[in-house]
């Protein structure tokens, strides 16, 4: 089967599998929702702050403060994108129909992944925009040094958040097992490993403590990460790129099952 319908095939299965639209639809508004609710009460809270606290303030990442559920649901769509070719039986059907499988794996990475960028890049301007409306006079400029960086490069994260749950999705082809490792990963062994001074110099390098950096915009008081916003984004886009290479391996190995 050529390309192009390999791309056409796998649109055709996303947008028909309701529970992949519903966690795109749910990535945004919790996103956008919760940024505005935590923008607000920290512009409200402003002159309460510690001195401290006010000297690491950071407009931007306040409008972002949704994105870790947003990540969820992105996580999720990752997950289901794959999986659900195992869960339903469809994996035999799909690859007696593109007996490729690099041409398969790749055809539905791309189809998901256009389309957690879509949803990526207008969740986070519209969080940006509107979590800054929220904030009233300590509000950022989408014009200020950093901060496009820092929105577009929010985009960006949330897409490869779900590419690399793709890959892990591939690997262990079970929608519960990769849901079970991928959601402790990212909601507890990694704020964990970076937020404790022992293992604080390993966490800094997992996909999503790197990768967050490129939503950052005003440098936290006393932090010494020894690399910047792009290429915390570039440590993330290798983790992505081992998460599907270790899937397009297993795959190419196994068999259809």
């Amino acid at each position: 089967m050529a390309a192009v319908q390999v791309v056409r095939s796998e649109w055709t299965k996303i947008r028909s599998v309701a529970s992949t639209v519903w966690t795109l639809s749910l990535a945004l508004v919790v996103t956008v929702a919760l940024g505005m609710l935590i923008s607000a009460l920290s512009n409200s809270q402003y002159e309460n702050m510690p001195l401290r606290e006010r000297l690491s303030f950071d407009p931007t990442v306040i409008s972002f403060a949704g994105m870790t559920l947003g990540q969820l649901a992105m996580i999720v769509f990752g997950v289901l994108v794959v999986s659900n070719e195992y869960s339903t039986g469809m994996i035999r059907v799909s690859l007696a129909a593109v007996p490729q499988r690099a041409t398969f794996l790749f055809g539905k990475v791309a189809v998901a992944t256009a389309l957690a960028l879509i949803v990526g890049m207008v969740t986070s301007f519209a969080a940006f925009f509107l979590g800054q409306a929220m904030l009233g006079s300590h509000r950022a400029g989408i014009g200020d040094p950093g901060v496009l960086r820092a929105v577009f490069g929010g985009g960006l994260y949330m897409t490869l958040i779900a590419m690399f749950s793709m890959g892990v999705a591939a690997m262990l082809r079970s929608p519960m097992l990769s849901l079970g490792i991928l959601m402790p990963f990212f909601f507890l062994i990694s704020n964990i490993l970076g937020n404790v001074d022992a293992t604080k110099k390993i966490g800094r390098f997992l996909p999503d403590q790197a990768g967050s950096r490129i939503m950052q915009v005003v440098p936290r008081v006393g932090d010494d990460t020894p690399y910047g916003p792009w290429t915390g984004l570039g440590i993330m886009a290798l983790w992505v790129i081992a998460a599907l290479a270790g899937g397009y391996a297993l795959l190419k190995r196994r068999d259809a099952q």
